[in-house]
């Protein structure tokens, strides 16, 4: 288990619930988007509801936090990006070809209704369970994306008093399972980084 803190702070704000989530992937850089940055951005973006001051805090760009939302896998980011800002996800679901990234521009210009009608099917379907482990949406998960899971873990971001205070690591034990349940028990366990946890500081 991975687990950052900040120093509390006496101001207070109205509480609100961020679902554990899985990090976007993306290229291995320490300067770019990492797992803990991403999950540090959730809480940034949770306390300032400003994207721009939530990505300077952590060191990037309103701009590539937006592209974020547009990579494959990420759902759970987008559902806990939305949860932060205190409202309902948006889904996406394009219409046409390159609707989703239209809708994302949309949004961040403040215009979400028409983003939401840009993004999302004329006729709601009906609601779907969620998937384990706080997953956005219902949908067949991959062998890669679940080897993705297991491997970077879930993500909590930790809130007191309307103020962010840290993210913790959680190892994926459902991914890991489905894991081996699709691989015959052939998944290596020592693959997954931190095991049952570890701690960091910044």
């Amino acid at each position: 288990m991975t687990q950052t803190q900040r120093a509390p702070n006496a101001s207070s704000a109205a509480p609100r619930r961020i679902p554990p989530f899985h990090a976007v992937p993306g290229r291995s850089r320490a300067d770019g988007w990492t797992p803990l940055r991403q999950a540090e951005f959730i809480g940034e973006l949770a306390e300032t509801r400003s994207v721009a001051e939530a990505a300077r805090r952590v060191g990037m760009t309103r701009e590539t936090a937006y592209r974020l939302r547009q990579r494959k896998w990420s759902e759970s980011f987008c559902a806990a990006w939305d949860a932060a800002l205190g409202r309902p996800p948006l889904a996406f679901r394009p219409k046409f070809a390159g609707a989703g990234l239209m809708a994302a521009r949309m949004e961040k210009l403040g215009l979400r209704g028409r983003a939401l009608a840009m993004a999302t099917p004329e006729t709601p379907e009906p609601p779907k369970r969620p998937e384990p482990s706080g997953t956005a949406a219902a949908r067949k998960v991959t062998l890669a994306e679940l080897r993705w899971r297991y491997e970077t873990g879930l993500w909590s971001v930790i809130m007191r008093r309307g103020r962010y205070a840290g993210v913790i690591r959680k190892a994926d034990n459902s991914a890991l399972l489905q894991v081996i349940a699709l691989t015959g028990g052939n998944a290596r366990r020592g693959r997954f980084k931190g095991g049952e946890g570890e701690r960091s500081r910044v």
